[in-house]
């Protein structure tokens, strides 16, 4: 019930912002391509599903600001992630995004000597500048869209954390993304490189009893548009091994994404995020929905 509730939230946030800002008189213009803002990923950023992409969240113009809110599930073998938040495009230039993560252990936290329905939080302020070419108008020349970022992330479960190995609960991961968008081919390709030290994507901590420096990780995203309503594709994404406890291993999913306008898409996925503190090989189902203009 509680997962039904984040999705109606975010139909209703995302119907509600976009009548405020009609009768605000705003500058909120609907003017890019279906998809080609990216939906938001377990982290909040525009992007894919595990991917950051160079994209800026949002349909919005160079003359104007775009918004959305969002929720994710993501529901594994031995645990369950749900995501929720909200991301707001300024000029096609700069993006601004919160999301908060809930990681439910389930039955696996008595397990772990946690208690059933142990749950790690974590909240994540990410900031999204584009710095060259343009992922939708430059078709005439191969400069991909490229972007820098950061995002600030802080988890509520401290003690746990230290006891586990890690060395922080709170951290900040930096990235540059390149995407490029060949319309002619119906084809898109992104690479990320994002120094980070967080474990699980911080759920678990920042560095470790490992290592505790910032180490450079891959993402990379590929998407065929079937039609522009429609585009499946995959990623994969490598994670740093921080901790002594337990391997952390790459993940990848295989999605895909549907658009039923410039309001409303959702997003269905096969992910694989592999070893998650000691418990190996954890796939399953990726369902996001994501509302705004």
């Amino acid at each position: 019930m509680r997962r039904v509730t984040y999705f109606l939230a975010a139909l209703a946030l995302g119907a509600s912002a976009s009548a405020a800002a009609q009768a605000a008189d705003l500058p909120f213009e609907s003017g890019k391509l279906l998809l080609t803002g990216g939906v938001t990923n377990v982290e909040g950023v525009g992007g894919g599903g595990l991917a950051n992409w160079a994209t800026i969240t949002g349909y919005e113009t160079r003359d104007a600001i775009g918004a959305n809110v969002h929720a994710t599930y993501v529901g594994l073998k031995d645990y369950d992630l749900r995501t929720y938040g909200v991301g707001v495009g300024f000029y096609d230039r700069v993006e601004l995004s919160y999301a908060r993560q809930e990681f439910d252990t389930g039955s696996t936290g008595a397990k772990l000597g946690l208690g059933r329905g142990f749950t790690f939080n974590q909240d994540i302020v990410g900031v999204k500048v584009k710095v060259a070419g343009d992922a939708v108008y430059d078709q005439d020349r191969w400069l991909p869209q490229i972007a820098v970022g950061a995002e600030f992330k802080s988890n509520d479960k401290g003690a746990i954390i230290h006891a586990v190995g890690g060395k922080k609960d709170t951290g900040v991961d930096y990235y540059v993304s390149a995407t490029k968008l060949v319309l002619d081919k119906s084809l898109l390709l992104n690479g990320t490189v994002r120094m980070t030290k967080a474990n699980q994507y911080g759920l678990l901590g920042f560095g470790g009893d490992k290592h505790d420096d910032y180490r450079p990780q891959f993402e990379g995203s590929a998407a065929y548009l079937i039609s522009k309503r429609l585009a499946v594709g995959a990623e994969v994404r490598t994670k740093p091994d921080n901790l002594g406890f337990a391997k952390e291993t790459r993940a990848f999913d295989v999605f895909g994404a549907y658009a039923v306008n410039k309001n409303l898409s959702m997003t269905l996925a096969y992910v694989d995020l592999g070893d998650i503190a000691t418990f190996k090989d954890q796939r399953g189902v990726y369902l996001s929905l994501q509302a705004g203009f």
